[in-house]
This record gives structure tokens, C-alpha cells and sequence, in this order.
């Protein structure tokens, strides 16, 4: 019975050296070789990557096409302002009963045709709310920049995570084969006498610690999946494959450099640069509106013959034509001082407005550069720790081989190189998110998936 024993050991144990023997492989080289090595072969022709991931996300998304849209009609409201100096022709016609002396409402003659003629040719105050339209449509445009990148950092995120969690099924479910086979011979042994029962709840408790560790990993599987296809658009039926290869986003820029990058580019400071600039013409404009304003009219009118027009006139003309420059001089406008004082306060207020801005973004740089340093330093210590445990798992095995170690202590060592493996990929996902929030933020993420 002993020889039986022995011989399942040893079987075992060629068993565990071949589970771990890749892992221990890839992480038994420096830092540069961690990343798996088959990011250099080819995805296959079903494979996902993740620029096409990004690319049909964009392609795809609803919300983006809905900011595209709302920039269209900020153009269009744009325009309104702008249709009042350029030439505003009318026609019209209509009937009216009068009794006494032939008029409208309004000082008119009533006509059975009419064509009218308008065109602004100096107003300042309605010059500068164009302006400011113009400059606010600019807004929309960032808006629709922003939400490019909110596409693009969920296809990136959802794509990244869900490769890791794949990886880390692949670890687990090599894991619960090896913690199967450790607790068959277990209850072998138990049988023999050569091991007490307790190791036999113990491992029962690591195989269901790893199979619940699965389960919620094939969760995490199901709804990733779900998401890429909502975002990229794939038929529900289709299955994906994510590619393997790892992305590198980390930049070379110094603090100072990201920071005026991440202040030309942040959207809200830009938001807060048109709307100051609105202001700014605005206020050009209530200061001008103290000058006449100046209009091109002209009118065309067929009169009717049944409004007694000859019983008021000596001569009756049926077509009437007038056309000239109307000038508009303000002599005392209250309005106008009112407006100038509230544009000034807008004014003020924009100003310290994208001050804050600048200053919010600043810091805001500041400290997600230190996020991505503090992911680094996280990531290099779980690429160090992985990279330990393997080295372990490799001695124990040998030892193990040899006769000079225990199957519990084999079987720790390999949980801790499977724990450690899974602690490895959390790091650098935490890592790629952080620089892609960095990549963001200083208006590179774009450029990235080009």
C-alpha cells in the first residue's frame, strides 16, 4: 500500500511540475519579460483587438452620434443671429374690410400683395450675441470631444479587464485540476493512516476556495462580454475572442509638461475660455449699442381697390415701392447702461470662473502623474512577489521530487504562485487604467487609437 502511495505522489507531483512549469517560465525573467510572449505572434482571424474594439465602440456609440447631433444644432442656433445681417426678403398677401380711413393694426395699408426687404447692416449689441452664440457652439464641439473619450476609455477598459479575468480563469482552472488530484491523494492517504482527517477538510476548503473564486470570475466574464457587445456592436450570438497582447500606455513626459498639456487641452477650461470670450463680446457689444444702428429696408405693396382709398387721396397709386437706410439713433436708453453693467459682472464672473479651472485642473494633473507612479511601484512589487513564489514552488517541487518536503507544503506553494499570479494582473490592470485616466486627461488618449 505504501508503494501504491508513493507512486500517486510521484505522479502528482509530475503533474504539478508541468501546471506550473509555464508561468514559472514567464515570470522567472526581468521586468521587460514579463508581458506574455505571445504578444508577438498574430491574433487569429476571430481575435478582437483591442484598437478594432475602440475603433467599432466608436463606430457604434449611440452617445457620440447624439453629441455629434446636439454640436449640429448649436451651429444651427448659431446661425439665427447671423441670418439678421444677411438680405431678409418677405412676400405676403391678403385681404381686409375697412371702414374709414384705409389701415391695419400697426400704421400699414392694407394691400393684396406685399414684399418686404430687411437686412441689419450695423448693430452692435446683436453683432456681439452672434459672437457669442458662435463661441458657446464651440462648447458643444468639446462636449462631443469628451464623450469620444468616455467611449474610449470604456472599450478600453472593458476589453483590458476582460482579458485579465480570462488569464485568471486559465490560472484558476489549472489550479482546481491540481487542487482535485492533491485531494484525491489525500483521502489516499487518510485511508493509509499517513495523514490525519483535518487534511482532508482542508483540502475540500482550498478546492471550493478556488472554485468560488471562479465562479465569480465567470460572473465577471459574462457581463464584460455583454458590454463589448453592447459597445462595439457585435451580433449577441457571436462569440469574442480578446486578443493577448499588452498595451503599453505609460508616457515619458515630465509633471510640468503634462500639466500645460492636460491645461490646453482639458475640455472645461476650454468650455470656460469660449464662454469668457462670449462675455467678452457681449459686452463689446452693450458698450457699441450707445451708436446708431443702421438697417437696410425696402417695400413693395399692390393696394387693393375696394378700401376707399380715393375718398382720402387725391391720387391713387395700386403699386407703391420704397426702399432705403433706416437709422436708429439712441438718445436716452436706459437699457443700454444696464446691460453694459450686467455684461461687465458676467464678464468678471467668467474670469474667475476658468481661474478655478486652471487651478483645479492643475492639481488634478499633480495627482493622478502620482497615481500612476504609485500604480508602478504597486505593479513592480507584485511582478517581484509572482516572480518569488515561483522561484519557491520551484525548490519545494524539487524537493518535493526528491522526498524531502511534504504534499501540504507543495500544495502551498503552488495556491501562493496561482494567489500571487492573480495579484500580478490586478496590478497592472490597476496600472493601464490609471495611465489611460492620465492619457486623458492631458488630451493624448485620442492620439493612442489613432
Amino acid at each position: 500500500m505504501i508503494d501504491k502511495n508513493r507512486f500517486c505522489l510521484v505522479a502528482l507531483a509530475a503533474l504539478l511540475a508541468t501546471a506550473c512549469a509555464h508561468p514559472a517560465r514567464a515570470q522567472d525573467q526581468t521586468k521587460d519579460q514579463v508581458k506574455d510572449q505571445s504578444q508577438e505572434q498574430s491574433p487569429d482571424q476571430g481575435t478582437l483587438t483591442l484598437r478594432s474594439a475602440v475603433t467599432m465602440a466608436l463606430d457604434n456609440s449611440s452617445e457620440l452620434k447624439l453629441a455629434r447631433v446636439q454640436y449640429t444644432v448649436a451651429m444651427k442656433e448659431a446661425g439665427l443671429d447671423r441670418a439678421e445681417f444677411l438680405p431678409n426678403l418677405y412676400t405676403g398677401s391678403g385681404a381686409a374690410y375697412s371702414f374709414g380711413f384705409p389701415a391695419l393694426p400697426g400704421g400699414n395699408a392694407p394691400a393684396v400683395f406685399e414684399l418686404s426687404y430687411t437686412q441689419s447692416i450695423f448693430n452692435p449689441y446683436l453683432k456681439g450675441q452672434q459672437h457669442a452664440a458662435e463661441e458657446r457652439a464651440k462648447g458643444q464641439k468639446l462636449q462631443m470631444e469628451d464623450m469620444q473619450d468616455t467611449v474610449i476609455i470604456h472599450a478600453a477598459t472593458a476589453y483590458l479587464e476582460l482579458a485579465k479575468v480570462r488569464h485568471s480563469l486559465d490560472l484558476l482552472r489549472d489550479e482546481e485540476a491540481s487542487a482535485e488530484k492533491i485531494l484525491e491523494v489525500t483521502h489516499e492517504r487518510v485511508d493509509a493512516n499517513q495523514e490525519l482527517p483535518i487534511e482532508v477538510t482542508r483540502g475540500e476548503l482550498a478546492l471550493a476556495r478556488v472554485e468560488e473564486r471562479i465562479v465569480k470570475l465567470e460572473g465577471r466574464d459574462d457581463i464584460l462580454t455583454q458590454q463589448i457587445h453592447d459597445l462595439t456592436g457585435l451580433p449577441e450570438d457571436q462569440a469574442i475572442s480578446v486578443g493577448t497582447e499588452e498595451p503599453d500606455f505609460s508616457t515619458d513626459e515630465q509633471t510640468g509638461a503634462m500639466v500645460n498639456m492636460a491645461i490646453a487641452s482639458d475640455r472645461g477650461i476650454q468650455e470656460a475660455e469660449d464662454e469668457r470670450a462670449a462675455r467678452e463680446h457681449i459686452l463689446r457689444g452693450a458698450r457699441l449699442s450707445y451708436l446708431p444702428t443702421v438697417d437696410l429696408v425696402g417695400q413693395y405693396n399692390v393696394l387693393s381697390k375696394f378700401n376707399n382709398y380715393l375718398e382720402f387721396y387725391k391720387t391713387f397709386e395700386r403699386n407703391n415701392f420704397s426702399a432705403g437706410v433706416q437709422v436708429t439713433i439712441p438718445i436716452f436708453a436706459a437699457k443700454t447702461s444696464a446691460t453694459v453693467a450686467l455684461a461687465k459682472s458676467q464678464l468678471d464672473a467668467a474670469e474667475l470662473t476658468l481661474g478655478n479651472k486652471r487651478q483645479d485642473v492643475r492639481l488634478d494633473v499633480q495627482q493622478k502623474v502620482r497615481d500612476v507612479r504609485e500604480l508602478d511601484a504597486s505593479r513592480e512589487v507584485a511582478r517581484l512577489d509572482l516572480k518569488l513564489a515561483q522561484e519557491n514552488l520551484q525548490l519545494i517541487q524539487a524537493k518535493y521530487d526528491q522526498g524531502q518536503a511534504m504534499l501540504p507544503d507543495l500544495e502551498q506553494a503552488h495556491l501562493d504562485e496561482s494567489d500571487r499570479w492573480v495579484a500580478f494582473l490586478d496590478a497592472d490592470f490597476a496600472r493601464q487604467q490609471g495611465q489611460l485616466t492620465l492619457l486623458q486627461v492631458t488630451g493624448q488618449l485620442a492620439k493612442v487609437f489613432q
